[in-house]
């Protein structure tokens, strides 16, 4: 059943972001809200979640209608059980009935001298580089509660912004915990405040390419981005969850790691849906670089995911040199600060994202300690802002040619979340919620996999990917 008494309040949201993505306003009337979830907080969550997952559909479903076989925009339908579902998702996946690991035992909050710190140590690199910054010794597999309470001694020794300068020189994560004030005040927050939600820009010529006619499906209609070939070099969850979307919508989604950076294959179970996932050193300029250039000559879309400057650090990996090399290129770009003032260049996850621009404090709501969104909003958020970006750009390059990089950062959702969207005002108490409905299961490689379904729901599907998630990093570097 569709709500219709609340439509016009949660079209708000899906208005800005459709302004933001620089669609047709009369496309507006494609989206159809209803259903019942909730994602309770002290900010307006379930909001920014709608209206990312609505400006994604629509974009989803604008990009349908330049199929070769034509037709009329579809619509497209927010169902707020799917959306809550799928910001849970990576809480919500299974495997065999295991719940995957969540943050590790040093990525949490930690009291200093004057305040809180934010760390993030999920990865063993990150882990390392923290014990170093701090001067205690990193003894792998020594007593997780006794390492903690050394950290923890360590940390309410220092004051928070020592603690967060030491960390990131040493190549770490923490990030000092600050109020909206604090943030709104540093000159990366202010800079944050100032950008738009999302940009496209164009990097120069190439043809006007439409969408490829692929074979017809045995069953159904064609998915609306059938026959595209996407590049997925991103990792944890923002980047992922764009080409998890773009592999729903019915892309070749390759997703290309370094064989010297392991993924979490808890993470990659719930992000690595619909797509296929292998192993390249593009450092250099052996066989696996030339196996990456093979596969760009044939890509529409790359995706870049790593912190700014570390894939520009390799030749010819930069947007500009790859839109050169393949003229029409779309290319997606995310980041956790933005690339625009002091911390342009620096680590960040959302965790910490949620610590340095005041969501932290407003989420404690007069607690002890700092609080966090009862979901990582902010990457799932802009993971599909990402997609309605490029979705919209394909769109574009229908028309006009040209390659596109669209730019998003998780500080400026964030930005958009705590100073963009109209706020309720109260905090919403938590509603009775079962994910059921919303909930599938699967064979996979990895056993039994449970896993949320999409929320991008157009008229005429698909309504699941076609394919379950694999195991990371064990598939040909080739396309389909």
């Amino acid at each position: 059943m569709t709500d219709t008494s609340g439509a016009s309040a949660r079209a708000r949201g899906t208005a800005r972001v459709w302004e933001a993505l620089g669609g047709d306003p009369a496309l507006l009337s494609r989206v159809r809200y209803g259903g019942e979830g909730g994602l309770p907080s002290a900010l307006p969550v379930m909001e920014l979640a709608r209206a990312a997952v609505a400006g994604c559909s629509l974009a989803a479903a604008e990009f349908a209608a330049r199929r070769p076989e034509g037709g009329s925009v579809p619509g497209v339908r927010v169902d707020d059980g799917a959306v809550t579902a799928a910001f849970l998702s990576d809480r919500l996946v299974r495997v065999n009935g295991v719940a995957p690991t969540a943050f590790a035992p040093l990525s949490r909050f930690w009291r200093t001298a004057d305040g809180w710190v934010r760390t993030h140590a999920n990865y063993p690199h990150h882990r390392a580089r923290l014990l170093a910054a701090l001067g205690l010794p990193d003894r792998a597999g020594a007593n997780a509660d006794a390492e903690a309470e050394a950290v923890a001694a360590e940390l309410a020794a220092r004051r928070a912004l020592e603690v967060e300068e030491t960390v990131y020189a040493a190549g770490g994560l923490a990030v000092a915990v600050r109020g909206p004030e604090e943030w709104a005040a540093h000159e990366q927050g202010a800079l944050s405040a100032k950008h738009p939600l999302l940009t496209v820009e164009r990097l120069g010529g190439g043809p006007r390419r439409s969408p490829a006619a692929p074979a017809a499906p045995a069953v159904g209609t064609p998915s609306p981005v059938a026959g595209l070939r996407v590049l997925d070099l991103t990792r944890v969850l923002a980047g992922p969850i764009a080409t998890r979307t773009l592999a729903l919508l019915g892309a070749d989604v390759l997703r290309v790691d370094d064989p010297g950076l392991a993924e979490s294959q808890d993470v990659y179970d719930d992000t690595g849906l619909g797509k296929r996932s292998t192993l390249l050193d593009l450092r250099g300029s052996g066989v696996d670089r030339r196996v990456f250039e093979e596969l760009l000559a044939r890509a529409d879309v790359v995706v870049l995911g790593y912190r700014p400057g570390a894939l520009e650090q390799l030749p010819g990996l930069s947007p500009e040199e790859l839109a050169a090399r393949r003229p029409g290129l779309v290319i997606g770009r995310l980041s956790a600060w933005g690339r625009y003032g002091p911390w342009a260049a620096r680590r960040g996850f959302d965790s910490l994202v949620q610590a340095a621009t005041g969501i932290a404090v407003t989420e404690a709501a007069g607690a002890d300690a700092p609080g966090a969104l009862p979901t990582q909003a902010l990457d799932h958020a802009t993971g599909y802002l990402l997609a309605a970006g490029v979705l919209r750009a394909l769109t574009d390059r229908c028309e006009e040619g040209g390659a596109r990089l669209v730019d998003v950062a998780l500080a400026r959702t964030a930005a958009w979340l705590t100073q963009g969207l109209e706020k309720d005002a109260p905090r919403q108490e938590p509603l009775p919620y079962d994910p059921e409905p919303w909930i599938t299961e699967t064979d996979s490689p990895r056993g039994r996999l449970r896993h949320a379904l999409p929320p991008v729901l157009l008229d005429g599907g698909p309504s699941n990917w076609a394919r379950p998630s694999g195991l990371w990093g064990v598939d040909t570097p080739e396309w389909l």
